[in-house]
């Protein structure tokens, strides 16, 4: 598995990264069984930065993350999480929080030290508080060495011009933003390099759009994107090629991301996902499928408080 910096924290990621979200169950019911040997078998293949959040199954994920990691020499893989949101519509960045939730984390997941920790969907609230109150408690861990290095995630892309402008970051982790259907984050690259930040990627399949399953029920897709991102993945059937394949390898071919995190609870996936990434992409496929959903480049939808959306 090749490995990239990220920014200037010294550290050195997988180009796949695992995501422990589907520990908790966020898309289906997991078998226990198959989700800690999802977690081995990441490690096992060079996949050894792991993702998650209290959020991801409310504690379940960070939870199964302690079994799995349990007898494995710390020094063997690098592990973030995140603060901050820890229901569908319950946040709390108070400093006092960050404390407590930093110190659960660490518990649940059976570790002394965090090596990244971001604030979770930001969006969603007031973002004066991340720049003045969370991220301040976060460096006092930080000087305390039980987080090494961080940062923010969200789904709007103006939040990471927003706190950068106000203060300063180790590392952003960005999703849906740099996909075969969306590649905003790219634009933002020579941006948060300017700012010496690490820069992260998640969901190369955009929550299942880029695939040939279903899609969740909470998926905000509108039936034009359903639609041509569905001609998308028919084009690649018959050329004999999962557009999973095509996406994933897509987003991980940027060297400018120091990863991309992609996650399953079923270790199959995550071998065959290691695979991809040790292919040539076929460019005559790519260019097919990018005219097919050119109509739809940069489509995205609006998340947390309309005002956090705005790139004004």
């Amino acid at each position: 598995m090749q490995h990239r910096p990220l920014g200037n924290t010294g550290l050195s990621l997988p180009a796949l990264s695992f995501g422990a979200s589907s520990l908790g169950a966020e898309f289906r019911q997991v078998d226990l069984n198959e989700a800690l040997k999802s977690v081995h078998t990441a490690l096992d293949l060079g996949m050894n930065f792991i993702d998650t959040s209290p959020y991801y199954g409310r504690g379940m994920s960070e939870v199964l993350l302690g079994v799995a990691l349990r007898g494995i020499p710390r020094d063997k893989y690098l592990l973030g999480t995140k603060l901050g949101r820890y229901d569908a519509a319950h946040f709390d960045f108070s400093a006092r929080r960050v404390v407590e939730s930093v110190d659960i984390s660490l518990h649940r997941m059976g570790v002394s030290h965090l090596d990244i920790i971001l604030c979770h969907d930001i969006e969603f609230v007031e973002m004066s508080q991340i720049v003045e109150e969370t991220l301040p408690a976060l460096r006092k861990l930080q000087k305390q060495g039980k987080v090494r290095f961080v940062g923010i995630s969200g789904y709007p892309m103006n939040i990471f011009r927003y706190v950068l402008e106000r203060t300063e970051l180790d590392v952003v982790l960005s999703y849906n933003h740099y996909t075969l259907q969306n590649t905003m984050l790219a634009d933002l690259v020579p941006y948060l390099r300017s700012k010496e930040v690490g820069i992260m990627n998640a969901a190369p399949f955009s929550a299942r759009l880029l695939t040939n399953l279903p899609l969740p029920p909470w998926h905000k897709a509108t039936p034009q994107v359903r639609e041509i991102c569905k001609a998308a993945a028919d084009h690649c059937q018959k050329r004999g090629v999962d557009i999973a394949q095509l996406a994933l390898q897509f987003s991980v071919a940027n060297q400018g991301l120091a990863t991309c995190i992609v996650g399953s609870a079923n270790p199959a996936n995550v071998r065959k996902w290691a695979e991809w990434t040790q292919q040539p992409i076929d460019q005559q496929l790519l260019a097919e499928v990018q005219a097919i959903l050119r109509p739809i480049h940069n489509w995205f939808y609006i998340e947390g408080r309309p005002e956090n959306n705005d790139p004004t």
